[in-house]
């Protein structure tokens, strides 16, 4: 499972990374003001249906329900289930494209009534939706097939298709002077990727003859099934979202920039979740139903308990740089061209607020998983609706003193009570034991977490005068030199508190 891990994580790792270098491009050529918000709403907003309808509930309720066909009823039985969920995914995904084209002025009423005070960014903001918008048909089809090649053990095409998104949006921002506005550029960019990642995973598929193909749509017992799931699913990955909306629509009344600080803040708190969380979770769900389908509960349990301690391993030096460094970061990272340092600052509190539920939001994919594994998808529901509700709650409450700072903490409160209430349901139902090793590894981790906040803080501290000698490259410095101390403390750390004898236990199993 590690090596599936690895190479999910990996090809993520190379997107987040080209995703950053896209990022600087987009901060230097669109800075922070109204012309990007227009367009941080723009690639928000088939982004929040992304994830309701595709990644976040059609991923949990498909992948088990494929695993269940497949090994059950067999390949040809699979087959067709997937053929009959193509079509009926396509022809929705197409109606909500054409409704999304005619009825985008009235949607960016309710999903951005901040910009009907500026008439130019408004109607901005509707023609860089209305390109970005297919993208949504695109990428609902990439998820499909990327579900059915992860139940077939492949992962690496799925993983590397979002490196197309940032090498086509760097492109065209590479030649933005050929469109309107920047802004235009960078949103053609996103429809060109929901292309080529289509045709990437299409390849892929087709190549091992699991390609679907239209069908009649009947609902047999298996599609019925898939639809019971898909119904809770939705309606957590909605919660969710619905969450983010606020983010989107309270940050449009706040200052220009606020919404831009809430999206670079966003980008590096995502950089883990990704890697990490995603990616273990992503190869978690079909290895957890595989053994549930062939009744290997034990090996499900250590499954699940070997993918909490690699999460924690690798998410701790994350959570630690975010509370205890952001500025460092945020200014290496994009204080450049149009996005100036006081823009920088204004994400970095905003990415300290993030880190408080970073812990919750790289976990809750591999605790979700057992109740996804055994074709629960409605426990989970509850835990989300309510962790939304918080997290709604507090936005209204925290945005008038802390501004988009405040949301983001909102949204750190609201995961830890989505993943202490998921980790609740699961020990009463028995699918998780909260034993004395689990716990003493947490408060292992805690102390090494500590230990490199106190590493980097000193880091930084003492090292500033040195750094400020070296003009433009002073920013970039200091991080390489807070990645280097950190580094080598972090892991001093771990081997004094695990041992090596766990270290090497973890990446042997």
């Amino acid at each position: 499972m590690l090596g599936r891990i690895f190479t999910v994580g990996g090809y993520t790792l190379l997107s987040r990374l080209t995703g950053f270098a896209r990022d600087i491009m987009l901060a230097a050529v669109l800075g922070a003001g109204p012309a990007a918000d227009a367009f941080f709403v723009a690639l928000r907003l088939p982004n929040h249906f992304r994830a309701i309808f595709a990644e976040g509930a059609f991923n949990a309720a498909f992948v088990p329900a494929y695993a269940h066909v497949s090994g059950e009823e067999g390949e040809k039985a699979a087959s067709l289930f997937a053929n009959r969920i193509f079509t009926l995914l396509f022809v929705s995904q197409a109606i909500l494209l054409v409704a999304a084209w005619l009825f985008m002025p009235q949607a960016m009423s309710l999903l951005a009534p901040g910009f009907t005070d500026d008439a130019e960014q408004r109607k901005l903001a509707i023609e860089l939706t209305r390109i970005t918008f297919p993208y949504l048909l695109l990428i609902t089809l990439v998820t499909l097939y990327g579900g059915i090649l992860n139940v077939m053990q492949r992962f690496a095409s799925a993983a590397a298709a979002s490196i197309l998104l940032n090498i086509s949006m760097m492109a065209t921002l590479a030649v933005a002077v050929w469109f309107p506005t920047p802004g235009h550029a960078a949103a053609w960019g996103v429809l060109i990727s929901g292309f080529l990642q289509y045709f990437l995973l299409a390849g892929d598929l087709g190549t091992h003859g699991g390609l679907p193909r239209f069908a009649p749509i009947r609902f047999d017992e298996d599609v019925r099934a898939f639809f019971r799931a898909l119904g809770p699913a939705t309606i957590g990955s909605m919660g969710t979202q619905v969450a983010l909306f606020a983010d989107t629509i309270i940050a449009t009344f706040l200052p220009a920039g606020a919404l831009s600080a809430l999206y670079y803040a966003d980008r590096l708190n995502q950089l883990p979740i990704g890697v990490i969380g995603i990616a273990v979770g992503t190869v978690l769900l079909p290895e957890m139903s595989r053994r549930l389908t062939a009744e290997d509960h034990e090996g499900a349990h250590l499954a699940q308990r070997r993918a909490f301690d690699f999460t924690l391993l690798l998410s701790v030096p994350f959570v630690t740089a975010f509370l205890v460094v952001p500025d460092q970061i945020m200014r290496a990272m994009f204080a450049r061209g149009a996005f100036t340092k006081g823009d920088a600052a204004a994400a970095a509190a905003t990415l300290a607020a993030y880190a408080i539920g970073l812990i919750p939001f790289v976990l809750i994919r591999s605790a979700v998983a057992t109740f996804y594994a055994r074709r629960d998808t409605a426990t989970p529901v509850k835990a989300a609706l309510i962790g939304v509700a918080v997290n709604v709650a507090l936005k209204v409450v925290l945005v008038g003193p802390l501004a988009q700072v405040g949301l983001a903490f909102a949204t750190a409160i609201g995961a830890w009570i989505n993943l202490s209430l998921v980790i609740a349901f699961a020990v009463r139902a028995g699918h998780l034991q909260l034993d004395s090793i689990l716990l003493r590894s947490v408060g292992r981790f805690v102390a090494a977490g500590v230990v490199l906040g106190a590493a980097l803080w000193l880091t930084a501290r003492f090292s500033a005068a040195y750094v400020s000698t070296l003009s433009a490259l002073h920013d970039i410095a200091a991080l390489l030199l807070l990645i280097l101390a950190g580094g080598i403390v972090y892991a001093g750390a771990i081997l004094l508190l695990f041992g090596r004898r766990w270290v090497m236990s973890l990446v042997k199993g």
